[in-house]
């Protein structure tokens, strides 16, 4: 009797989308471009590292770093990516806030990528993840002010990747009707009250208490930020501070540990006015225990 075949080994697959903004229209934010130098640096510098370790990247830089782009993007690894494969998705550039409508952030503000003909709202990016399959890995750097749980700092230069306030409240003021949809969308594909997705981050080691968005996420994500959501983060010549002490940390590979141990040394080259954060989402045991940027 023949012996059975055996199930061919199917390799992972390892997707990544990098995006970097130098500046954005200002016909979309109220006349301000937000000029800033190292932020596609950052995606090229995060690219190659993707493909040092077998990625196929994407890179989305200032001009084509648009909102449709970026969501399309997000929607097409979702789309490709099965159980055991990785995601790397980093983000350089501003952090703004617009008013939240809906009820779910205890300082009333949302967090925001600022993309280059809009922003991106922290509530999108959550449900984007959702729509990833069970048992992806999902890796976020975001390198941006506000990135605390969706800023860059380095003490030579005052350039910061914040938005202004008053540039963004000025810019949510302009473009409210438009903002407002987006938070009311989310909220009605979730299908129910949202509670903030950062706050129900912080909490998940806690109590385990996720939100609406949050507790569709299938996947598992681990999200390493610049700093915190009360901190701002600065650009820099080559690299922002955090991205520089990423790159650092990783030193070319040989880096030795777990993304707890890598967290670790990340944040210990920073200053105490930028500490990055790590949040989980879904079963991650595992993938907290590999070495990072594993495929």
């Amino acid at each position: 009797m023949a012996s059975p075949k055996p199930t061919p080994t199917v390799a992972a697959k390892a997707l990544s989308l990098h995006i970097g903004l130098n500046a954005v229209s200002s016909a979309a934010y109220s006349g301000w471009s937000g000029p800033l130098a190292a932020c596609e640096f950052d995606a090229n510098d995060m690219e190659a590292l993707a493909k040092s370790r077998g990625m196929k990247p994407t890179v989305l830089l200032t001009k084509r770093g648009t909102r449709s782009r970026t969501l399309a993007a997000l929607r097409a690894a979702a789309k490709a990516l099965r159980a055991g494969d990785l995601f790397f998705l980093t983000y350089s550039g501003h952090g703004g806030q617009v008013t939240d409508i809906n009820g779910d952030e205890p300082d009333g503000k949302d967090e925001t990528w600022c993309l280059y003909d809009g922003q991106l709202i922290d509530d999108e990016l959550y449900l984007e993840l959702s729509k990833f399959a069970a048992g992806v890995r999902i890796l976020v750097l975001s390198d941006s002010c506000h990135s605390g749980s969706v800023t860059k700092a380095m003490p030579s230069t005052p350039r910061e990747r914040a938005m202004p306030v008053p540039v963004a409240m000025r810019v949510y003021r302009e473009h409210q009707a438009f903002y407002d949809r987006l938070q009311k969308d989310v909220a009605k594909a979730v299908g129910a009250p949202l509670v903030d997705p950062d706050t129900a981050l912080a909490q998940v080691a806690a109590s385990g208490h996720l939100s609406a968005v949050v507790a569709k996420i299938k996947a598992s994500v681990i999200l390493i930020s610049g700093c915190q959501d009360n901190q701002t983060s600065m650009d820099g010549d080559h690299n922002g501070a955090f991205t520089e002490q990423v790159l650092k940390a990783w030193n070319l590979g040989k880096f030795v540990g777990n993304y707890g141990q890598f967290h670790a040394k990340v944040r210990a080259g920073l200053p105490s006015s930028q500490s990055p954060n790590l949040f989980t989402l879904g079963r991650t045991g595992k993938f907290l225990a590999q070495a990072p940027f594993s495929v």
